[in-house]
C-alpha cells in the first residue's frame, strides 16, 4: 500500500503541472545576436572577434623546425617527426590550417555583419567609434587568417593554375552553398589587400593616448581626446593595428613574389620591398634597429616591466605574457630535468658564421674542425647548447659528448640530445626546474617581430634593385644585413671584409641574406615555410656531431623523405570528399 500510495503522489505532481509543460520544451537559455544590440551586453557581440584572436595560428609555438634541415626531436610521436620521415599525406597533414582558419573567417564574417547593428556605448560617439575600430580588427584579422591558408594551402591545380582557397565574405548557414570552387592565388592576394586597404580606413597606426585634440586623425571626425582615448588609446594596445595591418601586407607581398608563386601571384619584389619600407620608416629607418633585438626572449628586465599590451622595441605585435616553465621543461637537457625535445643540427650550427664574417668554409674564415666553436658567431652560443656550455640557473655545464658522463650526451637515453645539441633560444636561463624548488619566469609569444620585417626588406630589395640598391628608399638591402651582423657582433674587427666583397653581387647577397633570416628567426617557425616558398631543397640529411675522446665527427641522424610536390601543401583529403568543386594540388 505504501508503494500505491507514492505511485499516486507522483501522478497527481505531473498532472497539476499541466501538459503543455511535458510536450514542449522550455526556451534553450542560449543568448542570441539580437540580444545584444545595447550598450550593456556589447561585450557579447565582440565575443565574435575575439574567437578570431584565438584562432591566430601563431599564438603558440609549433617547433615545425624539427620537419627541417634545422632540428629534429627526440619525441618518437611527434606528428612532424613523421611528416619529414614520409608520412605527410593529405589526410595526415601536422601543418593543416583549413579548418582553424575558416572558423575564424566566419566569426569576422559574423562580426562584420552584425557590427551596424549594435549600440557599443550610450555615448553615439564612442560608439561610433567603436565601430571604426572594431570594423578595422575584423579586415585586418581576415587578411591575416587568408595569408595563413595560402601559406598552408595554394598550390598548382591539376590544369596547371595557382590556386588559392575559396574565399568566403559572409557569414555560412544551413541550406548555403558549401561546395565553392578555389579562388586563384591572385584573387586571394587582391582580397588580402583590399581587406587591409579597409582596416587603414579605420584603424590608428597605434594604439596610444593622445594628449590633445589636434593630434586626432581627421578620418574620426570631431573627437575629444577623451572619446579618442577610450577606444584607441593605450589600452587597447595588443589589438590588431593599423601598423600590425601593414606587417601582414609585407608578409603577403613577400609571400606573393617568392619563386613558389610569383609567376602567377601578380605579386613583386618591389611591392614587398615598398612595404616593408613603410613599417622601417615609422621605426627610424635602419638605425631604429633594436640593440637588443636578438636576446628579446631572456631579456629579463625588460621583459619583468612589461605592462598589458606594450612591446619591447624588437616586438611589433605580440601575446599576453605569462608565468610559466613548459618550453624549459621540454627543452632543458636531462641534467636540467628537461625532456631535450628540440635538437639542432650540424646542419644549422654549420650555417653560422666565424665572428670575423665568413662562413665557416670559406678562406680566410679560420675555422678549425677539431675546435669548432671557437670564434664563432656569437649568436651560436646565444641560440644553441654546445658541448661544454653551461646552462640553467646554476650554470651547469652541460656535456654532449657520447662519453661525457652524463644523460646529456649524445644518444644516453629518450630524452637525450639525437644530434649533440639543445635548444638554448626561447628559454629563460632562470627557470629552475628542480623537484625541490620549481620556479617560473615570465615569456610572451611574438606574432610579428622587427627583424622579421627588415629581413623582408633586405630579400625583397635584392632581388628589386639588387644588394646596394635602394628603389626611392633611404636604405638598401646591404644596409640592414650589416646592420643586422653589427648588431650581431658579426666582423666588427675587420670591417666585416666579407660582406664587403660580395656587396655588388646580387646571388651572393641572396645566399647571404637567406642565411640571416635562417639564423635570425631560428626555431620561430619560419624554415619550414621557407625552404618551400624559395623552392629550395627540401631532403637535406639532419646531420648531428659525435664527439669521443675529444673528436669530433659528422653523423647522419635523419633522412628527410619529402617529394617535389611538397613545396605546396595539400587541400584536407575531407573537404575534398565532401565538396566536388574542391581541386586537389598536384600530387596530393
Amino acid at each position: 500500500m505504501k508503494n500505491k500510495f507514492l505511485i499516486y503522489l507522483v501522478l497527481v505532481a505531473i498532472l497539476s503541472s499541466g501538459c503543455k509543460d511535458l510536450i514542449t520544451p522550455q526556451i534553450e537559455n542560449n543568448r542570441q545576436l539580437q540580444e545584444s544590440y545595447n550598450p550593456s551586453d556589447a561585450k557579447f557581440p565582440y565575443g565574435l572577434i575575439l574567437n578570431g584572436y584565438t584562432r591566430i595560428p601563431i599564438n603558440s609555438w609549433s617547433f615545425n623546425d624539427v620537419a627541417t634541415d634545422d632540428a629534429v626531436t627526440n619525441d618518437k610521436s611527434s606528428s612532424f617527426l613523421k611528416m619529414a620521415t614520409g608520412q605527410w599525406a593529405a589526410n595526415n597533414n601536422p601543418v593543416e590550417q583549413w579548418s582553424n582558419c575558416f572558423a575564424a573567417i566566419q566569426y569576422i564574417n559574423l562580426t562584420l555583419e552584425q557590427i551596424d547593428k549594435v549600440n557599443w556605448a550610450v555615448d553615439t560617439t564612442v560608439s561610433r567609434l567603436f565601430n571604426m575600430r572594431i570594423k578595422g580588427e575584423a579586415y585586418g584579422l581576415r587578411a591575416l587568417f587568408y595569408y595563413y591558408l595560402l601559406q598552408a594551402h595554394a598550390g598548382y591545380g591539376q590544369d596547371g593554375s595557382l590556386l588559392g582557397v575559396p574565399i568566403v565574405l559572409h557569414s555560412q548557414a544551413v541550406g548555403d552553398d558549401f561546395n565553392l570552387p578555389r579562388s586563384t592565388f591572385k584573387q586571394c592576394l587582391q582580397q588580402i589587400e583590399a581587406d587591409l586597404d579597409l582596416a587603414a580606413t579605420y584603424l590608428p597606426v597605434d594604439y596610444k593616448d593622445l594628449t590633445d585634440n589636434s593630434q586626432i586623425p581627421d578620418k574620426y571626425g570631431t573627437v575629444s581626446k577623451e572619446q579618442y582615448n577610450r577606444v584607441m588609446g593605450k589600452t587597447m594596445s595588443g589589438l590588431l593595428s593599423g601598423r600590425v595591418a601593414m606587417a601582414i601586407r609585407a608578409k603577403a607581398a613577400l609571400l606573393a613574389a617568392s619563386p613558389a608563386y610569383s609567376s602567377a601571384s601578380g605579386g613583386s619584389w618591389a611591392s614587398a620591398a615598398d612595404d616593408a619600407a613603410s613599417i622601417i620608416d615609422l621605426k627610424g629607418g635602419v638605425a631604429g634597429m633594436a640593440a637588443n633585438g636578438l636576446t628579446w626572449y631572456g631579456n629579463a628586465s625588460e621583459i619583468a616591466a612589461l605592462a598589458e599590451g606594450q612591446n619591447p622595441d624588437e616586438i611589433l605585435w605580440r601575446s599576453n605574457y605569462s608565468e610559466s616553465n613548459d618550453l624549459e621543461a621540454d627543452n632543458f637537457p636531462p641534467s636540467l630535468n628537461g625532456k631535450g625535445r628540440v635538437n639542432p643540427t650540424k646542419n644549422l650550427v654549420d650555417a653560422f658564421p666565424m665572428a670575423n664574417g665568413y662562413p665557416i668554409g670559406a678562406t680566410g674564415s679560420g675555422y678549425d674542425s677539431n675546435n669548432p666553436y671557437n670564434s664563432r658567431d656569437p649568436r651560436l652560443s646565444d641560440f644553441i647548447l654546445v658541448n661544454g656550455d653551461k646552462a640553467g640557473v646554476n650554470n651547469t655545464v652541460i656535456k654532449t659528448a657520447a662519453d661525457g658522463g652524463t644523460n646529456d650526451g649524445l644518444d644516453r637515453t629518450e630524452t637525450s640530445t639525437r644530434t649533440g645539441y639543445y635548444l638554448k633560444k626561447l628559454l629563460r636561463q632562470d627557470v629552475n626546474l628542480s623537484s625541490t624548488s620549481t620556479t617560473t619566469q615570465r615569456h610572451y609569444k611574438p606574432l610579428i617581430r622587427y627583424t622579421e620585417i627588415y629581413l623582408i626588406y633586405a630579400e625583397a630589395a635584392n632581388e628589386a634593385w639588387g644588394p646596394t640598391g635602394t628603389g626611392g628608399h633611404s636604405y638598401s638591402a646591404y644596409d640592414v644585413i650589416k646592420a643586422l651582423r653589427q648588431r650581431a657582433g658579426i666582423g666588427t674587427q675587420n670591417g666585416d671584409a666579407y660582406l664587403e666583397s660580395i656587396k655588388t653581387d646580387k646571388d651572393k647577397m641572396r645566399i647571404l641574406i637567406r642565411n640571416a633570416r635562417r639564423l635570425e628567426l631560428c626555431f620561430e617557425g619560419f624554415r619550414f615555410w621557407d625552404l618551400r616558398r624559395w623552392k629550395a631543397p627540401l631532403n637535406e640529411t639532419a646531420t648531428g656531431t659525435s664527439i669521443k675522446n675529444n673528436q669530433y665527427s659528422t653523423i647522419n641522424v635523419e633522412n628527410r623523405l619529402y617529394q617535389d610536390y611538397m613545396e605546396y601543401g595539400p587541400i584536407p583529403y575531407s573537404e575534398t570528399l565532401k565538396f566536388s568543386n574542391l581541386v586537389q594540388n598536384k600530387g596530393w
